[in-house]
């Protein structure tokens, strides 16, 4: 029904920049919350930014200052800019969604399929 596809990890040297995209697309008719968690190996999943319909974003302690959450509304998308990357950030990052599918129902969480990113130190 609804699809999240995630895109721009890679490798980066310790105080590099990424910026990740996440595109939401398939049956949509509204999409609150988005955000961007991560998963280290051997850790739990973790918050990293959210960001409201209405552009309202909060962030992990760990990233502020330093990651910036953003979203295309009118393109149902998602972005990440990260910059002064640390080695501790290497993780696969993962687009979440709250979409609704129709005005008959309500909103339901989806997950992208993850993208590594890694820092080199």
């Amino acid at each position: 029904q609804v699809q999240l596809v995630e895109s721009g990890g890679g490798l980066v040297q310790a105080g590099g920049s990424l910026r990740l995209s996440c595109a939401a697309s398939g049956r949509i008719f509204s999409i609150n919350d988005m955000g961007w968690y991560r998963q280290a190996p051997g850790k739990q999943r973790e918050l990293v930014a959210t960001i409201t319909s209405g552009g309202s974003t909060n962030y992990a302690d760990s990233v502020k200052g330093r990651f910036t959450i953003s979203r295309d509304n009118a393109k149902n998308t998602v972005f990440l800019q990260m910059n002064s990357l640390k080695p501790e950030d290497t993780a696969v990052y993962y687009c979440h969604g709250v979409v609704r599918t129709s005005p008959m129902f309500g909103s339901n969480d989806y997950w992208g399929q993850g993208t590594q990113v890694t820092v080199s130190s």
